[in-house]
């Protein structure tokens, strides 16, 4: 909270600094990198329409937030079109090394963010505040409007759960 107790003006300048993290939530949430850019212009439009009065000092928990809403009301709308049928992609064996310019290490991203965006929306919104956005365990849960110790459980079966499906993926191939 401010010093004053007071709200503060929600400034557009320094936003630019979390689109990163934003997109890498969205990208979490959606799991699509193109719904993810869409979902973060989508919000930071949202936002920025008005100006906006915050009680902390916390603009990237805001900002996730403000990320999650547009999420749900876009599922909302979205519900009465079917499901894309992703197409089938095959891997080369990437080796020990992590290099993101090789094509095996964005299949291997777009994997594990087709992962996260399987989970419910629970488990899902605590893997992209955390382990994506990169907030502290505090600053989502309070995102979130849940309990830290909740953060915790979600984060952990969540977590779980991405390793059980990523493993029985590649023991498919």
């Amino acid at each position: 909270m401010t010093p004053s107790g007071e709200h503060r003006r929600l400034e557009p300048e320094p936003l630019g600094d979390y689109v990163d993290r934003l997109y890498r939530a969205a990208w979490a949430l959606t799991g699509n990198p193109h719904d993810a850019e869409d979902l973060v212009q989508d919000t930071y439009a949202r936002v920025l329409a008005r100006p906006r009065f915050l009680r902390h000092d916390d603009d990237l928990g805001y900002l996730l937030q403000a990320l999650t809403h547009q999420h749900s009301s876009r599922g909302r709308r979205a519900g009465a079109r079917p499901a894309e049928v992703p197409l089938e992609a095959a891997a080369n064996d990437a080796g020990p090394a992590f290099d993101p310019r090789r094509p095996e290490a964005a299949f291997a991203v777009a994997e594990l963010f087709s992962a996260i965006a399987g989970l419910a929306p629970d488990a899902r919104e605590a893997i992209a505040a955390v382990d994506v956005a990169g907030l502290t365990y505090a600053d989502a849960a309070a995102a979130l409007g849940i309990k830290e110790a909740t953060l915790t459980t979600r984060l952990h079966r969540a977590r779980r759960r991405i390793a059980e499906l990523l493993s029985t993926e590649r023991a498919a191939l």
